[in-house]
């Protein structure tokens, strides 16, 4: 990995540890465990993301609960969309994929 691509990740990384509240635990979610892992799967599926170079991660959010993760914003193509899509099932702990992204017309 280049070392763009190391900082990149690096940065990612940090973003959402510094947004994980104390350990609180939203709605829906029986154990702070639980809010740590979906955070662990947003983490990577964002850091598969920067990685990747058929998708833009600055213009994709994703959001995990219990083990789905929500994908949205805006797509330049059909093929970003799936490739998206794509990294997030390849993350484990991905129980399912809804994929929102709007494709840019």
């Amino acid at each position: 990995m280049n070392p763009i691509k190391t900082v990149l990740v690096a940065a990612v990384s940090a973003a959402a540890l510094l947004t994980l509240p104390g350990c609180a635990v939203t709605r829906g979610q029986s154990s702070v465990g639980e809010y740590i892992d979906d955070a662990t799967i947003t983490t990577q599926v964002k850091a598969r993301m920067v990685e990747n170079k058929q998708v833009d991660a600055a213009a994709i959010s994703v959001e995990t609960l219990n083990g789905t993760v929500m994908l949205s914003g805006f797509a330049k193509n059909a093929t970003e969309k799936t490739t998206a899509e794509q990294i997030a099932r390849g993350v484990n702990g991905v129980k399912s994929v809804k994929n929102e992204i709007a494709i840019r017309s």
